[in-house]
């Protein structure tokens, strides 16, 4: 007799987990934010919850021996931030500066470890709300062309906005190499 109360209550237990489950899929069926930003002529998005802020583009600190798309240094209220350039990074030359330059501190996870890094952006656009319907798998270009730091293209008033994966926009090498740069959070 005990043994069929027990049944009863696992039985019990587990029914409500329908409601759960749909709650979730409804939730990952909402927009998710993004904010915008432009690079040369292209539209780039990073998720909303990655960003950390936006700074004013100002003097950086160079760090010898940095591969060409570690644009240097920054202070922000003490810790050591490395700051990239998005557009050398992808293969590109290095935007100038302009008025509307900005600086996004963004929050990157790798090998276990958060570390801040500022990437360079031509100008910040918007945040957008982009349903996932209207999100896409990254396009397949072949094995010689990596797509990984490429989260999925966003369908955005018949544009496309090219999803960044923060966490791979560096090779794990390479973030560590910029843990040695700056500093990291334990997570």
């Amino acid at each position: 007799m005990s043994t069929d109360t027990t049944m009863t209550q696992t039985n019990t237990h587990t029914t409500p987990a329908s409601p759960v489950g749909s709650l979730a899929a409804a939730k990952s069926e909402q927009a998710q934010q993004y904010l915008t930003f432009t690079l040369g002529s292209e539209v780039f998005a990073i998720g909303i919850l990655a960003i950390k802020e936006i700074i004013e583009y100002s003097s950086l600190t160079s760090v010898p021996m940095m591969p060409a798309y570690v644009r240097g240094v920054i202070n922000l209220r003490g810790a050591v931030v490395p700051v990239l350039d998005l557009s050398v990074r992808f293969g590109k030359t290095a935007s100038p500066v302009t008025k509307r330059t900005c600086i996004v501190i963004i929050e990157i996870q790798s090998a276990g470890d958060r570390q801040d890094v500022g990437v360079v952006v031509d100008a910040v656009d918007s945040v957008l709300d982009i349903p996932a319907d209207q999100i896409e798998p990254p396009p397949a270009f072949g094995a010689r062309i990596s797509t990984d730091f490429i989260q999925g293209m966003g369908k955005v008033n018949g544009r496309f906005v090219i999803l960044l994966d923060v966490n791979s926009v560096l090779a794990p090498e390479e973030a560590h190499m910029l843990t040695q740069t700056g500093g990291t959070r334990d997570s």
